[in-house]
């Protein structure tokens, strides 16, 4: 059946397209572990979201005595390397997005890393060309968590919010896009399998891998 319109996609990047989440939050936990401050087990649900800088400002409230900029900084020197070198993307992706951006579908990308990673990863994986727009969090001010952020996307893009669809593996993020009023799909990483049912519950679709878009 021939569709009637191409789509526009919002993607995420970390656990999504790329199989980087254990590089990620090892990156962020590091801080806590080395200083002994204790965190419970929703840790990573909370900060996938907030990106780095975000991840700062909620490590100090759980009493890290380090300033923001040191985090950050800390953060982006960790995982760097393996952005620049290893980290693969996951199953089926690079094609599925060729296909969709030779059937003339607009591919985004929002994200909580910071472009000195993203931007190289997506370059060593030969996809960056693909992407009309490879924004992070800093990009915004703000994070995946508040709802702003997906508005402002959709302003940028130039299409209505409603008419974007948002690909995450992260519950909170796929929740705060859909109250910012985007169609939001859930989509499988084995860091956030135990999540799949809440997932599921507030996602207008749940997929294994990108290659059910096709």
């Amino acid at each position: 059946m021939e569709r009637k319109e191409n789509l526009t996609y919002l993607f995420d990047f970390d656990g999504t397209l790329v199989d980087s989440m254990p590089t990620f939050v090892s990156a962020m936990l590091r801080l806590l572990d080395d200083a002994g401050i204790a965190y419970g087990e929703d840790i990573v649900k909370i900060i996938t979201p907030l990106g780095y800088r975000g991840t700062a400002r909620y490590f100090r409230s759980l009493g890290l005595d380090v300033p923001e900029d040191v985090m950050v900084d800390e953060m982006k020197k960790f995982a760097l390397d393996a952005y620049l070198h290893t980290i693969p993307a996951k199953e089926g992706v690079i094609e599925t997005l060729h296909t969709l951006a030779a059937r003339g579908d607009s591919l985004n990308i929002l994200t909580a890393s910071p472009h000195v990673a993203l931007d190289a990863c997506l370059e060593r994986l030969g996809i960056l060309s693909l992407f009309e727009h490879v924004w992070s969090c800093e990009d915004f001010a703000t994070t995946k968590d508040d709802p702003a952020i997906y508005r402002m996307a959709a302003e940028r893009i130039g299409r209505d919010v409603g008419k974007i669809v948002f690909v995450d593996d992260n519950l909170l993020a796929v929740k705060t896009a859909k109250e910012a009023g985007m169609r939001a799909y859930g989509i499988y990483d084995v860091t956030s399998a135990e999540l799949r049912p809440e997932i599921e519950a507030v996602a207008d679709r749940y997929l294994f891998t990108l290659r059910e878009l096709l």
